[in-house]
């Protein structure tokens, strides 16, 4: 079943949103891991598990920072009529 560009235009404008929020949770979690705030970059890298603390803390910056970008993107969309 094809699209209408009503659908696609909303897929099209929640991706481009999600793409924003992922682009600043990589920025914010390179940023936290190199500058070592409180040791935790040192923490999770030295550790034998640091892929999976990689991936925690990647994961949650993910939806966090996802969630807002579209959040912030649909609360734009309405016009103020006052």
């Amino acid at each position: 079943m094809p699209l209408t560009p009503h659908e696609r235009n909303a897929i099209a404008f929640v991706a481009r949103h999600v793409a924003y929020g992922l682009t600043g949770a990589v920025v914010f979690g390179v940023g936290l891991l190199w500058t070592d705030v409180g040791g935790l970059g040192t923490l999770a890298l030295n550790s034998e598990q640091w892929a999976l603390n990689l991936l925690l803390l990647f994961a949650g910056l993910f939806v966090t920072f996802g969630g807002v970008a579209i959040g912030v993107g649909v609360m734009t969309l309405g016009e103020d009529k006052y």
